[in-house]
């Protein structure tokens, strides 16, 4: 990496495939600035929420960008369904997602002077926001076990069968709107590392992300 040129790592993938976890090990790992970009678009979801408006309503959806920074996005209410599903709809709307570009791209290119390169995870990192990063990875798992992991992520191993079965559909739809939206729609970048977690522990896929990792470096 060269002082004009940080090291970025860009991990995409859907909801509950574990490229969160993943991101933040490896930020740990090399000392890197981390930036969770769903959590960007998850407090804009909770801002129009909070404030009584429509998450499917653009004007709505844009008025919850504008005090972001009132957001703490380590607030665990972000992470609940609701709000991930409301962070869904305002994400499908290109004039929400060119509002966050250039905070993530300003992130991406400009770490803190005690670190050593960033990593970003989302949905469109290293198709749209760093095309340019030097590492791309795609995380992946099938659908019933992110079902399973969010699950058991909300509920322990207390949740009945309907709700478990919500969430599936939730992920469902979730998968359908961020594969099919018009702006920047989550799929994996042509030289991107595919890492499916279906039948791996964190271990196992941090260990092979950090094999893939240090081979760019």
């Amino acid at each position: 990496m060269t002082a004009n040129k940080p090291f970025i790592i860009a991990i995409d993938g859907p909801a509950a495939s574990g490229k969160g976890t993943l991101a933040r090990r490896l930020a740990e790992h090399y000392n890197f600035a981390l930036l969770d970009t769903g959590a960007l678009y998850r407090a804009v979801g909770w801002n129009v929420i909070r404030a009584g408006g429509d998450p499917e309503n653009e004007s709505d959806a844009l008025k919850g960008t504008k005090i972001l920074s009132e957001v703490n996005l380590n607030n665990p209410e972000l992470r609940t369904e609701p709000i991930g599903a409301a962070a869904s709809k305002v994400a499908s709307m290109p004039a929400v997602r060119r509002t966050l570009v250039d905070f993530q791209r300003h992130f991406a290119h400009n770490p803190p002077t005690d670190k050593d390169g960033t990593i970003l995870d989302g949905r469109d990192i290293g198709t749209v926001i760093c095309p340019d990063a030097q590492v791309k990875i795609f995380i992946t798992a099938e659908v019933e076990t992110r079902a399973k992991r969010r699950f058991i992520e909300e509920y322990s191993e207390d949740g009945t069968a309907k709700e478990y079965s919500r969430i599936l559909e939730d992920l469902k739809v979730r998968d359908e709107r961020d594969m099919n939206r018009a702006a920047s729609p989550l799929k994996k970048a042509e030289n991107a590392h595919l890492i499916n977690t279906t039948n791996s522990d964190i271990e196992a896929v941090f260990e092979a992300a950090v094999k893939f990792v240090s081979s760019k470096m």
